[in-house]
């Protein structure tokens, strides 16, 4: 029978330490764990010594002599004995001894006075926070797996710590230019005096000159509207936006011509997806497949000529049948021949809002857990979700940006006003 051989790197096993070797067959000889349970009480048992063994040595650095000696004549501070401390690790919780010195100027550098909480537990209730857990799920997710408690109203002074982060971040000065936005709203359901009530939350989506993703804000208000939006877009030129290219949107009306308010040479996009969303509602299950292959051949031409004639065919085909949905396209088709007049890189990226969609998804993944007590729990939530998202987006650009950056500065219309900008 043939024997296989495998590389040895396959299967060799990383040389351990001597030393580390060593104290792990002690440490087995000397508590004989049989769970993994077993090895987290003896951690618990070596962790104590060891924090004191290294205390110990920062007194005697800081006196100046070891506890077995005698110090200087000159010198009025002594050893003065030791304080209990109850010690908050990933192991559980630990009774340590601190020494002290008669002078109290001994300032422990690895376990600083007032510090009793080593765990790095405040990451944690953070990233867990971010996931969308409520307080009282991370305080006992936290009490099962550490074997400490942390209360409900600890979690939220925890989660509180952000609020500064995030307003610093709410109200940072933007960059003066940015080719695409994307705008969208979202309800979250909130807790009033009156009861339960959905409320709007605002985003916008921005792509810089390099391709670089950025949520602009946060804004939270009772319900979604043109002005609210104009009073955003005022807003953030005021943060520093100067100029925009394209801004894509759904069909909030009034919310166009509050855009172009604000930036009045930007080109509005009506998202396309919301187009056929809304004109399928007129249409049957029977027909929505061979409804939607059609509309599609319109939008997706490779021609403006190509798309009014699809468009031509569209409706001679199926306005008899279904003429409320052939009405949003009718309605709506100055955008759809607009897309023409930009390459098919542009056109990808402006003719929808799913990039700002995608990030309402994110945000929906933590705020079904039920309604928020108040604006705040609900900011420090999302703002940690975006958070995540930045540590996601970093170093990524968008697919194909080159091509998208070539046929943007390619264009005359608009070559100069990126020009202006490429500096920043």
């Amino acid at each position: 029978m043939q024997t296989t051989t495998y590389p040895e790197s396959t299967v060799a096993r990383k040389k351990r330490d001597q030393k580390t070797d060593d104290l792990a067959r002690r440490i087995i000889d000397e508590y004989q764990p049989k769970t993994a349970e077993d090895m987290q009480e003896a951690l618990k048992d070596i962790f104590g010594p060891l924090f004191e063994t290294m205390l110990d040595a920062e007194l005697e650095g800081h006196l100046g002599y070891a506890d077995n000696e005698r110090g200087p004549k000159a010198s009025e501070n002594r050893r003065n004995g030791y304080s209990k401390k109850s010690l908050k690790t990933t192991t559980g919780k630990i009774d340590i001894d601190v020494p002290r010195d008669r002078n109290a100027s001994f300032e422990p550098a690895i376990i600083p006075k007032g510090t009793t909480d080593i765990s790095g537990i405040e990451a944690k209730v953070l990233a867990m926070y971010a996931r969308g857990m409520s307080q009282r799920d991370i305080s006992s997710t936290v009490e099962e797996i550490y074997g400490f408690s942390v209360s409900a109203d600890t979690v939220s002074k925890i989660t509180d710590r952000v609020l500064a982060d995030l307003e610093q971040w709410q109200t940072r000065p933007l960059k003066p230019f940015y080719p695409f936005l994307f705008v969208d709203c979202m309800f979250v359901t909130m807790k009033r005096d009156d009861g339960p009530q959905n409320c709007a939350v605002y985003t916008i989506l921005a792509y810089d000159i390099d391709g670089n993703k950025d949520v602009l804000g946060l804004w939270i208000a009772d319900s979604e509207g043109k002005h609210y939006w104009m009073q955003i877009f005022d807003e953030i030129r005021s943060r520093g936006v100067e100029d925009v290219l394209f801004i894509s949107m759904d069909g909030v009306s009034g919310l166009e011509d509050g855009a172009k308010s604000i930036f009045p040479e930007c080109v509005v996009q009506r998202c396309v997806v919301h187009l056929v969303r809304n004109s399928v509602k007129y249409v049957p299950n029977k027909d929505m497949k061979a409804f939607c292959s059609s509309i599609k051949k319109v939008y997706g031409a490779s021609s403006l000529e190509a798309c009014q004639l699809e468009f031509k065919k569209f409706k001679d085909t199926w306005k008899p049948k279904y003429p409320g949905g052939v009405a949003v396209w009718e309605r709506n088709f100055s955008h759809i021949e607009q897309l023409f007049d930009y390459g098919s890189a542009v056109r990808k990226v402006m003719y929808t809002t799913n990039a700002v969609e995608s990030v309402n998804s994110s945000f929906r993944k933590v705020t079904k857990k039920g309604a928020f007590p108040g604006e705040n729990a609900l900011k420090k939530v999302l703002y940690l979700r975006i958070v995540e998202l930045y540590q996601k987006w970093e170093g990524g650009y968008q697919r194909n940006w080159a091509l998208v950056r070539n046929q943007l500065s390619c264009d005359l219309r608009i070559s100069e006003r990126i020009s202006k900008y490429e500096r920043y």
